[in-house]
């Protein structure tokens, strides 16, 4: 495990350096049908590519933008714009030519890296552009010759500006520091330590600092080998990719796992009466768990030993599975603004609905608790904190309280011993006509939980009380009308049928016997298309843009409340 003791500062320049020292022989980058390229050869393709953004015109304080899919150029790229004292902007694929060049226009970057895919998608303001398969220069003139002079990265230098994704609004960019992710690529060893001879598949985009910290960071500075798939990680792609890779160690956002579970799983385990009878009771439940892990393990490639779930939260009834199954998982919390760990617990240590503890170095705290309940905003302090929003002084100052505490805005708890709980987000927060306050995810989380159920959305922000938007799964939805004995039917007529709308009362009955009668929902209205990132509903990391929803289906909600929110 490699530390600070090791790198001697946090930067990216020292983090380097050690990794070719130590491990420059090791497999360190590779497609999955590929040769993996080392360490040592890492580090000559970085110097290339330095010399080429030099003699473009590239100094020290320059942006540079990366806009491509994970491949082994991507950490190569960000490498060399980052220890020649230049920064980069991470810009995520998913991104449209609209916010691509939003995003440009607001880092001031006028040179870019991107996958030819994507080039059409880039403004032609762009002065500089190179391809990221073979670092040609697409677009540019070179204005001078040589290679860049020595250049000594310090610990508060500007690594990266990177755009959120954004679930309520325009992106912002957030300003992190070479000290910012490299601490936090040292202390997530907490959670699971890493060594030369571990595996990572990759299957999220690393211009999420989830995957880059986490996914790219941590492995490459203890000597381990990260594999890249050649496309979208359908299963089409992935299943054969796991059983070549083999991986020792995975991340994932959660609904990946928990469609998994729905469609796959679930109905496996309870394919006959006689199953379904046993899987319904304690014991049977933990034995027919443990025999699905087995078989999920080997899904995987056999040699799992860490799958890291993070960027939103996760189902408590599939993580009740996994835990039962056996199955390696861990959860982690963070954000972009803090580089991003802030809280996780390790593999076969997790507990359903928690987080875990701070990572050590991090302090967390309670924003002016409910004395009921405990939940309030989370607050953090700590070296992964960012500078600041990029050019947004205002936006930075009210990030942040007057003592220095970096506001989350997410609604949690800690128990006794610190033990991190997530409720949901300030914002999110529903205030009825009658003055209560709900929070969405107490009931959303349930639901989510339900085979029938893809996405759901609680709405009654000023209304007389709480209602629902609730979406199907497709796939699930056909294997559920045939163990009810009904035929096949579209989305459509799915949505109007009694049986089904009978079944996701009784999922709301359900999930309403936790909450009070105020909280409750009274109403659900079954849509027929579904939330993805293709419709501008889902972030990249596939969370749901709750205010993209509500403005969608405006009309929807006020058909249930027999009209517009009343204006005093």
């Amino acid at each position: 495990m490699q530390t600070i003791n090791e790198l001697g500062t946090y930067t990216f320049q020292a983090l380097l350096e050690n990794s070719i020292k130590r491990f420059g022989e090791r497999p360190a980058l590779s497609f999955v049908s590929g040769a993996p390229i080392s360490y040592n050869e890492a580090n000559k393709q970085i110097e290339q590519l330095q010399q080429v953004l030099y003699r473009l015109g590239i100094n020290p304080g320059d942006k540079v933008a990366i806009y491509s899919h994970s491949v082994p150029h991507w950490g190569i790229a960000y490498f060399a714009i980052v220890t020649m004292g230049a920064i980069a902007v991470p810009l995520l694929p998913d991104f449209t030519d609209k916010e691509v060049k939003s995003c440009l226009e607001h880092s001031e970057t006028t040179m870019i890296i991107a996958s030819e895919k994507l080039m059409s998608r880039i403004p032609e303001t762009v002065s500089i552009l190179i391809d990221i398969q073979d670092f040609s220069v697409k677009k540019g003139t070179k204005i001078r010759d040589g290679t860049p002079p020595p250049y000594t990265c310090k610990e508060d230098d500007t690594a990266s500006v990177i755009y959120t994704s954004g679930t309520t609004g325009r992106s912002k960019g957030v300003e992190l520091s070479h000290k910012n992710l490299v601490w936090n690529a040292i202390a997530g060893q907490s959670c699971q330590r890493i060594n030369e001879y571990d595996r990572a598949l990759s299957i999220l985009p690393l211009s999420h600092v989830y995957e880059f910290t986490i996914g790219f960071l941590m492995f490459f500075l203890n000597g381990a080998c990260v594999y890249y798939l050649e496309g979208i990680p359908s299963p089409r792609i992935l299943l054969p990719a796991l059983l070549k890779v083999r991986p020792t160690m995975m991340l994932s956002v959660p609904i990946v796992m928990e469609k998994i579970y729905r469609n796959k799983i679930l109905p496996a385990l309870t394919s006959s009466p006689f199953r379904a009878w046993l899987y319904h009771t304690k014991l049977g439940k933990k034995i027919l768990n443990r025999l699905a892990g087995k078989q999920l393990k080997k899904t995987f490639g056999g040699n799992l030993k860490f799958f890291g779930l993070g960027g939103s939260k996760t189902d408590t009834v599939v993580e009740k599975f996994l835990r039962d199954a056996k199955f390696p998982y861990a959860i982690g919390y963070g954000l972009t603004e803090t580089s991003p760990l802030i809280a996780d617990s390790p593999a076969y240590q997790s507990i359903p609905g928690w987080i875990g503890y701070a990572v050590p170095g991090v302090e967390v705290k309670i924003d002016n608790p409910d004395p009921k309940t405990g939940i309030g905003e989370l607050l953090v302090k700590g070296p992964n904190v960012m500078k600041g929003y990029y050019r947004d002084p205002e936006l930075t100052k009210n990030a942040f309280t007057e003592d220095g505490w970096f506001k989350s805005g997410d609604l949690g708890s800690l128990d006794r011993d610190g033990y991190v709980r997530i409720t949901g987000r300030a914002k999110d927060i529903i205030v009825t006509a009658g003055g209560k306050n709900v929070a969405p995810a107490s009931l959303e989380d349930p639901l989510r939980g339900h085979p029938l159920i893809s996405q759901v959305i609680v709405v009654g922000d000023k209304r007389p009380f709480i209602s629902a938007l609730i979406t199907l799964d497709p796939e699930m939805l056909q294997l559920w009308l045939k163990n009810h004995g009904l035929p096949p039917m579209s989305i459509s007529e799915a949505a109007t049928n009694i049986e089904v709308l009978s079944a996701l009362e009784r999922a709301v009955e359900r999930a309403n016997q936790h909450v009070s009668r105020a909280e409750s929902i009274r109403k659900i209205h079954v849509l027929t298309s579904d939330f993805t990132e293709a419709n501008g509903l889902l972030t990249p990391s596939l969370k749901v843009k709750r205010k993209a929803v509500l403005q969608r289906y405006a009309e929807v909600i006020d058909s249930i409340y027999g009209g517009p929110v009343q204006n005093e």
